[in-house]
């Protein structure tokens, strides 16, 4: 009897650890099950950056419908018109089939510093010869003067300037050259959307980090110790436009002839990294994080080289404003990229 009792017990504790065993097995699937659920909505919810490799004008009206977003109303394209024919803008009979197509007005603002487009008379000029009249109506939207916007970050910027023929446009498509620049490292949508937009006045107060609207004194309020300020304020700036549109606005860049240098550079340095195609998404800090990192992987071989650029991006602090417009909320620097064929 005793020996049958402890046969009996024996089972029962065996029988005990199977179900033990039985249960955690069940609760470990469970939780993989669950991670995996979270792991797909957190997937689901990151912003999509659509990519092209073809860089033509059927190409920039295939990823602009991509993104699902009508440009209704008054619809401006911003975009930089160069400094000079030098200059890596976007040519006209690339996105002529794109501006049309929304029935748009390209805009832009005149620069802060002098060259061929710092005064209104100069800038229609350089616009003409460039033949952008030729493809749409253009607007200098501080040619008549300045509005003010509000800013969610106000270290150093109390609100931004803008050109106040802004006001006249009911949708923005943020058409940006993807490319190095001189002080800011590289300029995508979210250059394209703060400089690019602010007026000449405005220009000078994202450039001095606050210390002066006065694009005439620009110069005298640069300094290097500021440049991280500097890269704050554009984030600051491209983010008031943003809020100012709100869901009324696109992102495209095209990553074309990237030279080291911007295109308000009359005689920019000859790109050294072949072209890349074009990516937009509804999310610009993503959509700029994209091109980064299209670089920053890229496989370098004779004749198509990334160095120069990444390292004028990082002597400039260039990745900077990814890293506050992520802060203050202009978007996410993680994304999930479409290729379309």
């Amino acid at each position: 009897m005793k020996a049958t009792r402890l046969i009996i017990a024996a089972f029962a504790i065996l029988m005990m650890a199977g179900c033990n065993g039985q249960s955690n097995g069940s609760q470990t699937s469970e939780n993989q099950t669950e991670n995996m659920e979270n792991t797909t909505n957190t997937e689901q919810q990151l912003p999509i950056v659509y990519m092209t490799d073809d860089i033509t004008p059927d190409a920039l009206i295939r990823i602009y419908e991509a993104l699902g977003v009508k440009a209704e109303g008054r619809v401006a394209v911003k975009i930089s018109t160069g400094e000079s024919q030098k200059s890596n803008h976007l040519r006209p009979e690339l996105i002529k089939n794109l501006v049309q197509h929304v029935n748009g007005t390209i805009v832009e603002c005149n620069t802060a510093y002098k060259g061929s487009r710092f005064s209104t008379s100069d800038h229609q000029r350089a616009i003409e010869q460039r033949g952008y009249n030729d493809i749409a109506e253009v607007d200098i939207m501080d040619a008549e003067g300045e509005m003010r916007l509000p800013v969610r970050d106000t270290t150093y910027m109390k609100y931004n300037i803008v050109g106040d023929h802004l006001a006249n446009y009911d949708f923005m498509i943020n058409l940006a050259h993807f490319k190095g620049h001189q002080m800011a490292g590289f300029g995508g949508v979210l250059k394209n959307q703060s400089i690019g937009v602010a007026s000449s006045n405005g220009k000078a107060y994202i450039h001095t980090n606050g210390l002066t609207e006065d694009a005439e004194r620009l110069w005298e309020f640069i300094l290097p110790e500021n440049q991280d300020k500097f890269v704050e304020c554009m984030a600051t700036a491209a983010t008031a436009v943003a809020d100012y549109f709100g869901d009324r606005i696109v992102y495209i860049a095209v990553m074309n002839n990237i030279s080291i240098d911007c295109d308000c550079n009359g005689n920019p340095a000859k790109p050294e990294l072949k072209d890349m195609g074009i990516l937009a998404s509804t999310d610009p800090v993503a959509l700029d994080q994209a091109c980064i990192d299209m670089v920053y992987r890229h496989q370098n071989e004779v004749g198509d080289d990334a160095t120069s650029l990444i390292n004028r991006i990082e002597k400039q602090h260039g990745l900077h404003i990814l890293e506050h417009a992520e802060k203050i909320g202009l978007g996410s620097r993680q994304y999930k990229m479409e290729h379309l064929h």
